[in-house]
């Protein structure tokens, strides 16, 4: 199992772009982050809820590496924990890499990752000419997404800056992450 590190913390109990950051969240098996406006067992993101209200909440819990937010300082965007919507911010995981289905036991809690955040327009609103740094074109034609990862809450309990992530990775074939 390797190991990464939470480095912050962040929710907001109205649908809204950027989060507050926080030194504990509490997770709630099959919902998601306690008290932020994504937690829930079917979509709460607006625009999935407008598609189709039944579908299930696969984003319960947004992570980012903190890797990419220092990389993002190089080219001059400044951010913190929350800016881009995150829950949870990493340091020494690379989430883009795990396969579908590894559980990160982060604390007393398991999140199921489920797929890969798909950067949207709101990131440019957010911050002009930020996006073209979220998705970037592949030698082959594919996108890259670097905006983060998605999971659902397996197992309830408390996260803390400063605790440690264990990567269970899935058994079996392996599949890549996809946005969800």
């Amino acid at each position: 199992m390797s190991t990464g590190r939470v480095v912050g913390l962040a929710r907001s109990d109205g649908h809204r772009f950027s989060k507050q950051p926080c030194e504990a969240l509490e997770l709630v098996a099959g919902l998601g982050v306690a008290g932020d406006a994504h937690a829930g067992s079917t979509v709460q993101h607006l625009s999935r809820v407008r598609k189709d209200p039944n579908q299930p909440n696969l984003r319960q819990v947004h992570l980012i590496h903190a890797e990419l937010f220092d990389e993002l300082a190089e080219t001059g965007f400044a951010l913190s924990c929350g800016d881009l919507g995150e829950n949870v911010l990493t340091r020494g995981l690379n989430l883009l890499d795990l396969p579908t289905g590894t559980l990160l036991h982060i604390g007393s809690a398991v999140i199921r990752v489920t797929g890969l955040r798909n950067p949207c327009a709101q990131i440019e609103a957010f911050r002009p000419g930020l996006l073209s740094h979220m998705v970037r074109k592949r030698s082959d034609g594919s996108l890259e997404r670097r905006c983060g990862i998605m999971g659902i809450v397996e197992v309830e309990g408390a996260l803390r800056v400063g605790d440690l992530i264990g990567v269970e990775l899935p058994e079996g074939v392996r599949r890549p992450l996809e946005p969800v």
